[in-house]
Formats: structure tokens, C-alpha cells, sequence
């Protein structure tokens, strides 16, 4: 396989240029169907890249169907030139901007049951599953049932419309030229939000690192994702400064409870300084906020949404992360002005949401059973929590770093060098365990010893014995890279 060289300072990611030039053979037919590719490692080795560069390409290629990786066998071509008349998909793909998006996760196990820190979700264990049956029984047996379950409006369920605003409005959050409406989940949000106020070429300010479901759907709306540092107590403010003035933003999208990978929370006066530099830039703030119920010490902090009174922030919120994130049902609270555009994307995207599941969940509210479920989250994130911070100063190398969240489902991990978490990952899923390298959530600072462990959705002792896993992996790759180090003997 003959490939160009790659350009190290071009914009485009390495993994991404590999990734085009092997499709680009593939479809060609210079690799034939069948063909097996060159294990990661052994192409690192000849291009000089990182292993985990190659990894990404792979795993981009197979996602697209161009490639088939096989366990204990390697990754073989299944793609078929297009020859003759028909439609080559291929193509038609490779014209959008999924290739630059960042490849899901793939948890291989092995055979051996799976500790996994991949996923940022409650437990089911924890769901309260006869009181919801109770609340869908007293919702199936409404008089007005004929009508929720008819198509409804693209703003959302009225009487749950209703009760999130005037929740918001009591909490300070509303102000008086605010409306809401009601997505499926803070993605939803996210995305009608880049469709009413983005196009291609754009740029967007984001927290770097950031959630993967953020930056795969700015990329693919041809979007340029900048991305600013976030530190142990948030976002850096004086960098948010300098990238808001260079760059000039159309938008800022910040998570400041709890953020999604790294745990952290913005403290109190950066958050006023935040809104005053993005503000008085003309730039809108995206505060995206499913995490903010999940505080197990500590202090509240306002919400972004109380502290502006310009009316320049729009604020996301969810069920999801506090009760069943199957039901797909968030918001979004902003200007009304805003709020009547993004009604009109939702209609015409999926109509509204689904009225049963917003109906549910006002009942479950209403009754208590949300409140006294979520006092029983808090109680098992905070056990949680303390298990994961316990077990990474007891299990983990010395000179490991980690966050230190109040609450939320994250910690971010930082190895010690020269350890490398993709290289580490086939390693710790052959054992049993599954997390996300930090590549996957880098905009533009490379981290490679970096990982996020999400904690929310296992037990105290399935955590500790995932860390003492990890730990061993870790510290093994810790003794290979010292045997290498190792000066050759002197000939003589």
C-alpha cells in the first residue's frame, strides 16, 4: 500500500488525511475486496505516526464499510470498486463532512464480561420501575388520553410546556421576553440551534476538550470548531477572551456544571466574567446544562441564564441524566424571537415530541416520584463518586492526575508519560474493561495520556475492580517502555 506523505501542519487531522487516502484506493480499486491491511502498529511504524492515529483511520474506514477489522486476524478490505451503472454510496458519503467527525467508541470485549466507563448514563438499576408504571397507569387513564396520543404541538406537551416555565420563571431563570420549548433531549436543542443560527464556514467556540456528540454535529453542518481550554475550575476565561477577539465566533457553547469529559465546574466569578467578554462581543452564550441536578457536595452556583439579564444566553436542560434518558424529552429556554424559529426547524424536522413519553414524565413530577427519585441518584452518585476518586489514588501509576467533580458522571484522567490511553485501551478491554481516550473529545490539544471514565452507571465495587484492572494495564506498559529505554551494551 503506497501512500503519500501526510502534512503534519495542515488543518486537517492526520487520522483524517490516512483515512481519505485509503478510501481514496479502496474505491479506486488499487486495494482489492479481500485484501488485508497492515496491522496499526506496523503502519505507524512505517509512516511515523502514533499507533493511535492509525487506530482512528481504521475505525473510521470500518464505520463507513470500507474495511471489516476481524479479531486475531486484521483488517481486510469489503468495499467493491463501483463499476457499471447503479448508485456508489461511497461517493456520494465522501462528499459530506462525517469523515471529519470523530469515530464512536468500539467496546470490545473479548468474551469476558465488560466493566465500562464508556458511557455517560444513569444506572438502570437505580430506575423506580413500579412508580413509573404507576404514572404511565394514571396517564393511560386520563379523559383527555385521545388527545395526547394525536399529533400535538412542535413547542411541546402544553401542560408540561407550562410547568417548566413557570418552574423557570420561580427559579429566576425566565425572563420576561423568554419562551421554552420542548426538544427531544439537549442534543435536539444543540442541533435546531445550529440550524437557525449557522451555516458552513462558521465558527463556533467550544470547550476543549468537549463532548463528542458536539462536535461531530458542528462538523457535519460544516462548522469550525474552535475549541478553548478548560482547566481544573473550568473553561480559561482569559483564553475565552483572546479566541472571542481572533476569531470571532458566531457562537459560544459552554457546559458549566459538571462538564462532559472532564468533570469540572466554572467557578462562581467566572462565570459573570464569562457572560460580560461573550456578551460584549455580540456573541451569543450556549449554556448547555444536563447535569446541573446532579451535585452531590458542595455549592450550587447560578446558572449562566440567571446571571445574564441582556437576554444574549439560552439555556439547554434534560430529563435524561436525572431519570430515564429513553424518553428523549429536554428543553430549551431562551429569547422568544429565537425560541419561534426553532419551533418552526422542529416542525418541520420531526413535527414535536413524542407526547406520551412528555406526558409521563409531567405525572411523574407532579406525583413526587421525580423528586424522591432523584434524592435517590444523588445518594448513589455520591457513593459512586467516592468510590471512582478512592480508586484512582489507590489503583492507578504514581504521577496519575484526575478532576475532582462535586457531582455529574465524569472524571477526567490524565496518565503519566509515556503512556498512551488508545494504545492502552485493546490492552484493558481484552481484560474486561472499556473507557474513552481522550483523543476522542480533543479539538485542537493533543492529550494522549488522557481518558474519561465515566462513572454514573456502575457499582462501587465493579469501579474499584475496573480501576485495579486498568491500574495493571497501565503499570505494565509503564515496565515495557522502561525495558525499551534501556541503553544497548557497548561493543567492544
Amino acid at each position: 500500500m503506497d501512500l503519500d506523505p501526510l502534512d503534519h501542519r495542515a488543518e486537517s487531522p492526520l487520522y483524517r488525511q490516512l483515512f481519505e487516502q485509503i478510501a481514496e484506493q479502496i474505491r479506486s480499486g488499487k486495494l482489492a475486496l479481500g485484501q488485508k491491511l497492515p496491522a496499526t502498529r506496523e503502519l505507524a511504524g512505517l509512516l511515523g505516526l502514533n499507533r493511535a492515529t492509525v487506530a482512528a483511520a481504521y475505525e473510521m474506514l470500518e464505520s463507513g464499510g470500507l474495511i471489516s477489522g476481524q479479531v486475531g486476524r486484521g483488517s481486510f478490505v469489503t468495499a467493491r470498486r463501483a463499476e457499471g451503472r447503479g448508485v456508489d454510496w461511497d461517493v456520494h458519503l465522501s462528499r459530506t463532512e462525517a469523515a471529519a467527525m470523530t469515530p464512536a467508541a468500539n467496546p470490545v470485549t473479548y468474551g469476558k464480561p465488560l466493566i465500562s466507563f464508556a458511557a455517560s448514563r444513569p444506572a438502570d438499576s437505580l430506575f423506580p420501575l413500579e412508580d413509573f408504571r404507576a404514572a404511565c397507569a394514571a396517564v393511560l387513564t386520563r379523559s383527555d388520553l385521545p388527545a395526547i396520543l394525536q399529533l400535538g404541538s412542535p413547542s411541546g406537551f402544553e401542560p408540561l410546556r407550562r410547568h417548566l416555565l413557570e418552574g423557570a420563571r420561580r427559579d429566576r431563570l425566565a425572563q420576561p421576553g423568554d419562551d421554552l420549548i420542548i426538544t427531544n433531549g439537549c442534543q435536539q436543542a444543540l442541533d435546531l440551534i445550529g440550524r437557525v443560527l449557522l451555516r458552513p464556514g462558521d465558527r463556533v467556540a467550544v470547550e476543549d476538550p468537549v463532548y463528542t456528540g458536539l462536535k461531530n454535529l458542528l462538523v457535519g453542518m460544516g462548522v469550525r470548531v474552535v475549541g478553548v481550554p478548560v482547566e481544573a475550575e473550568g473553561i480559561d476565561v482569559a483564553e475565552l477572551r483572546r479566541v472571542l477577539d481572533r476569531e470571532q465566533p458566531r457562537l459560544l457553547v459552554i457546559t458549566p456544571n459538571f462538564q462532559n469529559p472532564t468533570g469540572t465546574t466554572l467557578r462562581s466569578l467566572s462565570r459573570q466574567t464569562l457572560l460580560d467578554i461573550a456578551l460584549s462581543a455580540g456573541v451569543p452564550v450556549i449554556e448547555n446544562d444536563p447535569y446541573g441536578e446532579l451535585r452531590y457536595h458542595g455549592q450550587s452556583l447560578p446558572a449562566l441564564k440567571q446571571l445574564d439579564h441582556s437576554g444574549g444566553t439560552v439555556l439547554l436542560r434534560s430529563f435524561s441524566k436525572v431519570s430515564f434518558p429513553g424518553l428523549r424529552v429536554g428543553w430549551a429556554l431562551g429569547p422568544k424571537a429565537l425560541i419561534g424559529r426553532l419551533r418552526q426547524a422542529k416542525e418541520a424536522s420531526d413535527l414535536h415530541t413524542d407526547q406520551l413519553s412528555q406526558a409521563v414524565l409531567l405525572e411523574f413530577a407532579r406525583s413526587g416520584r421525580l423528586e424522591a427519585h432523584r434524592l435517590r441518584v444523588l445518594q448513589a452518585g455520591a457513593e459512586r463518586l467516592a468510590a471512582a476518586l478512592s480508586a484512582c489514588g489507590d489503583c492507578l501509576p504514581p504521577g496519575t492526575r484526575w478532576t475532582q467533580p462535586e457531582g455529574g458522571m465524569n472524571l477526567w484522567v490524565r496518565l503519566p508519560k509515556p503512556l498512551d490511553a488508545a494504545e492502552l485501551l485493546p490492552a484493558a478491554q481484552k481484560r474486561g474493561v472499556t473507557f474513552l481516550p481522550g483523543r476522542y473529545f480533543e479539538v485542537s490539544r493533543r492529550d494522549p495520556g488522557a481518558l474519561r471514565l465515566s462513572f454514573a452507571g456502575l457499582p462501587a465495587g465493579q469501579i474499584r475492580k475496573g480501576l485495579e484492572i486498568l491500574g495493571r494495564v497501565a503499570a505494565g506498559e509503564q515496565e515495557r517502555a522502561a525495558e525499551n529505554r534501556q541503553p544497548l551494551p557497548a561493543m567492544v
